[in-house]
């Protein structure tokens, strides 16, 4: 047996061992990591407002308390709205469910020519095997709930803890950082530094304008429908089909369409078309001039990086994909040596040779070519 087999043999099973080890962990700390993630964007989105409020002699602490103050503040209100509306709408619709159940055995009594009444449907319902199962899984499924929530809260401000001590020691961080890079490569990472904040904080407050805009245009809309509850369904509509990337539109667009369904049919299709048309001005008009200098990316690399952020990270990746991608892109764009396009039909999408040019004639053409490279 050669000597150097079993120092092989033992090397090759140490990597192993250690690769296992590492995914291990990596699977044990996905979560974590991905609140880091997600903390580490939120920082760079507020740190201009936090430099700008550090910069007028205010402590980086106290700036970076009073802008997540803001941002909570924010939040609240937006959930105390939306719950308002909704627990309206619940009450509501018990107090019109009678009504809406005697319509219903109505149509079906006249379609189908059965004689039902409301008592008799009652009955079966509250003596069905079906929701006495769906009462006893509802009732077992009340802690699963409560453990879901007590998670998301826990996350969340986990979240806000990594994400206040990235902004409030924003400096400290990128110096430790420095210190143990090279003044060349310190450049680049504080350069890569500074174009992230940008990207990220002009895509949120880009986002946020337009969300602004959005509800407002809404909140006309519906108010002059006559819709309830327009104030919370245009911050519903504003934030949700701006922060939420691809199907944000249809989930902002659902509800306010379900709530003028109940006044009006008609209002619904109101809705529908005033979200269809908001949406190609949105789309043709609006964003690429909040948009061409903050987040300057194509359409289908958006559409691209929010495909693989979902495929790779869920939600959060759909989220962050599009800042990443324009900070990719903007710092590779400033290493990407350029040339001077050459002034050629082609690229403009015009062919070589003419269609009106006879085939002879480009025949010809290319031998009389093939002839001058000969000599």
């Amino acid at each position: 047996m050669p000597g150097w087999l079993p120092r092989a043999m033992v090397m090759a099973l140490a990597l192993y061992g250690c690769f296992q080890l590492g995914s291990w962990a990596f699977d044990q700390l996905i979560g974590l990591l991905t609140n880091i993630l997600i903390a580490f964007f939120l920082a760079l989105a507020i740190e201009p407002a936090v430099s700008r409020m550090a910069g007028r002699g205010i402590r980086r602490g106290l700036a970076t308390f009073v802008v997540f103050l803001g941002v909570l503040i924010a939040g609240a209100g937006f959930v105390v709205l939306l719950g308002s509306m909704l627990a309206g709408q619940i009450v509501d619709m018990v107090e019109d469910l009678p009504q809406y159940l005697d319509s219903v055995i109505n149509w079906g009594n006249r379609t189908f020519r059965t004689d039902l009444s409301r008592v008799e449907v009652q009955d079966s319902l509250l003596h069905s095997d079906w929701l006495q199962k769906y009462v006893q899984n509802s009732a077992t499924g009340v802690l699963d709930i409560s453990t879901t929530v007590l998670g998301g809260l826990f996350r969340l401000l986990t979240i806000f803890l990594f994400s206040f001590y990235f902004a409030a020691d924003g400096p400290r961080l990128r110096r430790a950082l420095c210190s143990v890079l090279p003044p060349a490569r310190q450049a680049e990472v504080l350069r890569a530094w500074e174009i992230a904040v940008d990207k990220t904080g002009g895509y949120l407050y880009s986002r946020g304008l337009m969300a602004l805009i959005s509800g407002a245009a809404h909140y006309v809309l519906l108010e002059i429908l006559g819709v309830p509850y327009a104030p919370a369904l245009a911050v519903w509509v504003g934030l949700v089909s701006q922060f939420i990337p691809t199907i944000g539109t249809y989930l902002a667009g659902a509800l306010p369409m379900l709530i003028a369904f109940t006044v009006d049919p008609w209002y619904a299709l109101w809705v529908l078309g005033f979200v269809v048309v908001y949406q190609q001005f949105e789309n043709y008009v609006l964003q690429p001039k909040l948009t061409s200098r903050t987040v300057d990316i194509h359409p289908a690399v958006a559409f691209g990086s929010v495909v693989a952020g979902t495929a790779l990270m869920g939600a959060v990746g759909a989220l962050i994909a599009i800042p990443a991608i324009a900070t990719l892109q903007a710092f590779l764009g400033a290493y990407v040596k350029r040339y001077a396009v050459t002034d050629d039909p082609r690229m403009h999408g015009a062919h070589r040779w003419s269609r009106a040019e006879p085939v002879l004639t480009r025949f010809r053409r290319a031998i009389g070519e093939g002839r001058e490279r000969d000599r």
